[in-house]
């Protein structure tokens, strides 16, 4: 069994003595090591390049004949200032960390990566070590042997889900960006679906369970809340599926996604004479599922990019977390119950043949009638002072709930099933790339809590809560096989009272 805390790499770094004090040509700090003597430790070394004035860092798996895992860009120590590496080399070094995560994602393209001064940066160490131990978990995955990967991925993971990473990951993401933010995120999921796959070929897929923080975060800002979340489908748990087994392709293309979420609400306090009004909305509701693979992949291994799980269930709670201050809570309506559109016709058709001896009338009567389903179905309710936000797909044919449903062969082989050609279809419930986007105009309704003014003041704690299904069904593959998969994921935004 591996055994380690994370070290604090930086202030190491930090604290190296100059190069003409060391006694050998390297220095190392030992990252992860195992209780047995057969199995090596993992390190990151610090060494002279040959022939060259130059140093680099390389992660070594210490076996006898120390293997090395991966090397950084060479770089010159400091000869401006009394500390080993200055502050623009460091910076280097980060930025060549974030770069070779990019280049284990799916987009192989060279990004341009410039951070600001690092004395504008708060808790600059924490986002340098949560770099290096990303770089660490992918290195494992990819690199390292299977005597020593196994531990130390289980150590690292649950480094990366612990309480200083997760706060430190919002400081990095912050200093990303969106578009670096996604492209690191496909890198990292891309690695532990391609973890979870080994794991199930090895049949110890309960080794493994992913937490929902190591891919979700939240802050509160300018009157906003916003949620970011990023899962791996092939981590999601599994709420609803048949007994007809996925085969290999239809299962590569399932498992290589990811589901990436923004759930973003405005905020507003409103000071009355005797309490306070917080008035809570709908900004954004974004929900996509991704590739993880490029398309050529996904076509030569898959079963094409049409096959993936869409948006079936979307379920919020927004509780505030200490209630003693709370009065009440009010909440909009539902929206109504899905649009039927009913069209009967009636005819009667008569004809008559006069050579006939006999006459020769005949007449029929039909009658026709036509529903029009409204796919999407938003209900509010409450349970205390929680305020439930619900959206439930609908089949737009007989109105029947996605997430749970059980389809028969018979549907899912329907050609007119609305859920079939569902990312060109004009009536299709989600956009062109198979997402949904559910915006204030729509869902606008306020959500408002009548709050003690002895709260004025205070810096209040509300509790996000979420659960997204996942649906898949037959697109233009054919096969009988469905599922639904569901996360769950719970942040804390913060609301001042003033």
């Amino acid at each position: 069994m591996a055994r380690c805390s994370f070290p604090d790499v930086f202030l190491w770094i930090q604290n190296l003595p100059p190069i003409s004090e060391w006694k050998t040509n390297s220095m190392s700090i030992c990252i992860c090591s195992s209780s047995s003597s057969s199995v090596p430790s993992l390190n990151l070394t610090i060494a002279k390049t040959h022939q060259s004035s130059k140093l680099s860092f390389a992660i070594i798996a210490d076996f006898t004949l120390p293997i090395s895992l991966w090397t950084s860009k060479p770089f010159k120590p400091s000869s401006k200032t009394m500390k080993f590496i200055d502050e623009e080399t460091i910076s280097s070094l980060l930025s060549n960390f974030i770069e070779d995560i990019l280049h284990y994602g799916p987009n192989k393209n060279s990004t341009y990566i410039k951070f600001p001064k690092l004395d504008s940066l708060s808790n600059f160490p924490d986002i340098f070590n949560l770099a290096l131990l990303t770089l660490f978990f992918l290195v494992c995955i990819y690199e390292a042997p299977a005597d020593l990967r196994s531990g130390c991925l289980n150590v690292i993971k649950n480094q990366l889900a612990g309480c200083q990473s997760k706060q430190a990951s919002k400081l990095l993401m912050k200093l990303l960006g969106s578009n670096l933010e996604e492209q690191w995120m496909r890198s990292l999921n891309l690695a532990i679906t391609n973890w979870i796959v080994e794991l199930q070929a090895s049949h110890r897929r309960s080794a493994l369970k992913t937490p929902s923080p190591l891919f979700s975060y939240a802050f509160s800002t300018f009157g906003l809340w916003k949620v970011q979340l990023y899962c791996p489908l092939i981590a999601m748990d599994d709420e609803n599926s048949n007994k007809h087994p996925a085969d290999e392709r239809l299962r590569f293309s399932l498992d290589y996604h990811q589901l990436e979420g923004v759930l973003q609400f405005n905020y507003q306090v409103i000071i009355k004479e005797k309490w306070v009004e917080i008035m809570v909305n709908i900004d954004n509701i974004r929900c996509d599922v991704s590739k993880l693979v490029t398309d050529t992949l996904i076509k030569e291994r898959g079963a094409g990019a049409a096959e993936k799980h869409f948006p079936s269930r979307i379920s919020l709670q927004l509780t505030p977390i200490v209630q003693n201050h709370v009065l009440s809570l009010s909440v909009s309506k539902s929206s109504e119950n899905p649009r039927i559109e009913i069209g009967v016709d009636k005819s009667i058709e008569a004809s008559f043949d006069p050579p006939n001896p006999y006459l020769g009338l005949k007449v029929s009567a039909g009658e026709s009638a036509t529903m029009s389903l409204k796919p999407w179905k938003f209900e509010e309710s409450v349970h205390g002072y929680g305020a439930n936000l619900n959206w439930f797909l609908h089949d737009s044919v007989d109105g029947k709930e996605v997430f749970s449903w059980k389809p028969s062969k018979i549907s899912l082989l329907n050609p007119r099933a609305w859920f079939r050609d569902r990312y060109s279809s004009a009536y299709r419930p989600f956009t062109r790339q198979g997402g949904i986007v559910f915006a204030g105009d729509e869902y606008g309704d306020c959500v408002v809590w009548k709050v003690d003014k002895a709260a004025v003041g205070k810096t209040l704690e509300w509790e996000i809560r979420g659960w997204i299904c996942l649906t898949y069904l037959p697109n233009k593959y054919k096969t009988f096989y469905s599922e639904t998969r569901r996360l769950e994921f719970r942040e804390i935004v913060n609301l001042n009272i003033a």
